[in-house]
C-alpha cells in the first residue's frame, strides 16, 4: 500500500489503489491456504468480506486527506496536481491577463519536468511551482516584456530605479496573490525564491551608464529573496532565466544555446545565489545538460532552402 500510494497524482489512482490492494489481500489469502492445504476446501466466505471491508475502510482516508493537510502542513500528491489544473482561479486569471506570462510559464514548466525527472528531484511540484511562479504578473502585465505589443514602452516617464520597482515587484505581489487563495507554502516558496536576490540587471546597467557619476544604493535593484535552497527551487530559477533569455537569440545555434546556458549558469554561482541550494555540482552538471538538450529542440534552425531561379534566370 505504500508502494501504491505514495506517488499518487489523482484521485482516480486512488480508487485503482484500493482494488489492487484488495486483490493482492485476496490473491495472498488462497495462496497461502493452497500451500498449507492443497485444496480450496478451506474458503470461507467471512474472510472475503473482512477484506472487501478492509479495502472499504481506505475510503474513509478520501475525505480526511485536506482535513490533515492544513494542520499538519504537508501538501500530498493528488492536491498538488489538481492545483497544476490551467483552470484553477490564479492559472485562469493569468490566462486573461497576461497571455505572454502564460505561455513563457509553461515553457519554464517543461524545462523544470525535464530536469527534474534527470536528478530524481520532484518533477510534479517543481512543474506545478513554475505555473504559478509569475501569478504576480497580473497586476501590470504591460510591464514585462512577454505582453508588450510591438512599440509600447511603458517605462518611458519612470526613473530606472522605479522601472526596477514595477519589475520586482510582481515577486512581492505574486506571494500576496498566493497566501490571499491559500496555495500551499511549499508553491509560494517557488514565487519569492525564482529570482533569489538578483538584480534587475537591465535597468542597474542603464543606471550605471546614464549616471556614472551619480552614487546609489546598488540593492534597490536586486529582488528582496530568499534564494533557492531545495533543488526544485534551484531548477525553477535557472529554468526561469535561461527559458527568457533564450528567446533574445536571434536564429541561435546548437553553440549558441550551449554558451547561454553556461554563462547565466555560472553567472547564478558568482552572485551566490547557488550558495544556500541542497543541489549537488554532480546534479547542477547534468540539469544544465538537460537544459541545452531541451532548449536546442525548442529553439532549433530550420534548413533556409535556396529560391528556385527560373529557366531564363539560369
Amino acid at each position: 500500500s505504500i508502494l501504491i500510494f505514495s506517488e499518487l497524482r489523482f484521485w482516480n489512482s486512488f480508487f485503482k489503489g484500493i482494488f489492487i490492494i484488495l486483490l493482492t489481500y485476496i490473491i495472498g489469502y488462497i495462496s497461502l491456504q493452497l500451500i498449507n492445504t492443497g485444496s480450496f476446501d478451506f474458503f470461507e466466505w467471512k474472510i472475503l468480506a473482512g477484506f472487501i471491508i478492509n479495502a472499504l475502510l481506505l475510503l474513509l482516508a478520501y475525505p480526511l486527506i485536506p482535513l490533515i493537510e492544513k494542520p499538519f502542513g504537508f501538501v500530498s500528491t493528488i492536491t498538488i496536481s489538481e492545483l497544476g489544473d490551467l483552470n484553477k482561479p490564479l492559472l485562469k486569471e493569468l490566462s486573461l491577463k497576461a497571455p505572454g506570462t502564460l505561455q513563457h510559464s509553461l515553457q519554464v514548466a517543461n524545462l523544470c519536468e525535464a530536469a527534474a525527472d534527470k536528478i530524481n528531484a520532484n518533477s510534479l511540484l517543481v512543474k506545478v511551482g513554475a505555473l504559478y511562479h509569475d501569478i504576480g504578473k497580473t497586476y501590470a502585465p504591460e510591464y514585462f516584456i512577454e505582453n508588450q505589443k510591438k512599440g509600447e514602452d511603458p517605462y518611458k516617464d519612470l526613473d530606472y530605479f522605479d522601472s526596477a520597482k514595477k519589475i520586482i515587484d510582481h515577486v512581492i505581489i505574486g506571494e500576496k496573490m498566493a497566501k490571499k487563495n491559500k496555495l500551499p507554502k511549499i508553491l509560494q516558496r517557488f514565487i519569492i525564491t525564482h529570482h533569489g536576490t538578483t538584480r534587475v540587471e537591465y535597468f542597474y546597467r542603464k543606471q550605471l551608464n546614464d549616471f556614472p557619476d551619480k552614487e546609489f544604493d546598488e540593492s534597490i535593484f536586486r529582488y528582496p529573496g530568499p534564494k533557492p535552497k531545495t533543488k526544485e527551487e534551484t531548477i525553477m530559477m535557472l529554468a526561469d532565466s535561461l527559458e527568457a533569455a533564450a528567446k533574445s537569440l536571434n536564429k541561435p545555434t546548437g553553440q549558441d544555446i550551449d554558451n547561454l546556458v553556461d554563462s547565466i549558469s555560472k553567472y547564478k554561482i558568482d552572485d551566490g545565489q547557488l550558495e544556500e541550494s541542497e543541489l549537488t555540482f554532480e546534479e547542477f552538471n547534468q540539469v544544465k545538460e538537460v537544459f541545452k538538450d531541451v532548449l536546442r529542440n525548442i529553439h532549433h534552425v530550420r534548413i533556409e532552402y535556396p529560391e528556385l531561379k527560373s529557366k531564363k534566370e539560369n
